[in-house]
């Protein structure tokens, strides 16, 4: 019977590589030792003191289970073994040989093999179970034939790893792009959320800033107030020390006897009081721009700016150092320079209606 190493040296490979190969593959068959030889060529032998690695190319007869189709090169290895006389020295292939049939042929695909142990292997490789023998003799191969075959199985094994490098690098930028992908849509996440943050952050500085401007109204709304209550308070306070006539919260003061409905009606009329003798103004105030008109009772001898203020305390719309103020009959219009002027200087009615601008 041949071995592994009878059958590559007589396939034309290099006895020292044959024998490299058998170290390598651990002596795991024929087709390992081919495989290594084809992938190694043209490196160096190594020593053969050194530690053989282990060659991890899977054998042809490892590969597939039952019902699988077989692959065209483990038939090739296959027959090339035949004719080797791998399988000679089996007991299947003595007694096809004292046998008078010369092969045996798949009834289902057609191949013809030399003896019971190729038909045994095609059978397991492709699930085939139909076989006849036949009188049909396989010549053995000649040298010629032999580097043929050998040549066309090394033309094989290199287009496979050409195919396989070719899949490899396709899944290779397969996975490439969906990794990009993936980090494009995390991006435009990030940035969706970044986005969102800062539209609510300026969402709040502005309600915290119109927050602020109601509270410095409010305020300053609050010292105006004040300021009239101490003024109102004065006023009285002077009155009594004076001897003069007190006049009531709103500044109003109590009619003379005469003027009062208990008078006679035959008296004589009470004489029209001026507007410049009244106390205080009762202003209503519209907008340029339109909307609900705000009223206010003020003294008369509070400054335009004080009319600025107390719209300003209302609306954040106004601005106290640019707003401007007007009546419409009489005509008249009010600019920054009347801003210290008092109500009862401008010549306000104790009822008047200023359009603020």
């Amino acid at each position: 019977m041949s071995s592994d190493k009878d059958v590559l040296i007589s396939m034309g490979f290099d006895p020292a590589r044959v024998e490299w190969a058998l170290r390598a593959t651990g002596g795991r068959g024929l087709q390992p030792a081919m495989d290594h030889i084809i992938e190694h060529e043209g490196q160096p032998i190594p020593d053969p003191s050194a530690p053989a690695a282990v060659s991890t190319t899977p054998s042809a007869g490892t590969h597939g289970g039952a019902g699988e189709p077989m692959d065209e090169d483990d038939e090739e290895l296959e027959a090339l073994k035949a004719v080797y006389g791998k399988g000679a020295g089996s007991a299947d292939a003595a007694a096809a040989a004292a046998a008078e049939a010369k092969s045996i042929k798949c009834s289902q695909c057609g191949r013809t093999f030399r003896n019971t142990a190729l038909a045994n292997y095609h059978a397991e490789k492709s699930g085939h179970d139909q076989f006849e023998e036949s009188t049909e003799e396989i010549k053995p191969l000649t040298e010629e034939e032999k580097k043929q075959r050998l040549e066309e199985l090394r033309t094989k094994m290199s287009e496979k790893k050409a195919r396989k490098a070719v899949e490899d690098a396709k899944e290779q930028r397969a996975n490439e792009e969906i990794r990009r992908k993936a980090g494009k849509d995390m991006g435009k996440i990030k940035e969706d959320l970044q986005a969102k943050q800062l539209a609510k952050e300026a969402e709040q500085k502005k309600r915290e800033k119109i927050e602020e401007a109601k509270a410095r109204a409010a305020i300053k709304a609050q010292i105006e107030a004040d300021k009239r209550e101490r003024a109102v308070k004065a006023a009285r306070e002077k009155a009594l020390r004076d001897g003069q006539p007190i006049t009531d919260a709103t500044g109003y003061t109590p009619a003379p006897a005469a003027a009062s409905s208990s008078s006679s009606a035959a008296g004589p009329p009470a004489e029209k009081v001026s507007g410049r003798d009244f106390k205080e103004t009762r202003l209503q105030i519209r907008m340029a721009s339109g909307g609900q008109p705000y009223t206010t009772t003020l003294s008369s001898d509070a400054t335009l700016r004080e009319v600025a203020e107390f719209l300003a305390g209302q609306t954040l719309s106004v601005d106290v150092e640019t707003v401007t103020f007007s009546q419409h009959f009489p005509r008249k219009q009010f600019s920054k320079s009347d801003f210290a002027r008092t109500l009862r200087e401008l010549g306000l009615t104790p009822s008047a209606v200023l359009i603020a601008s």
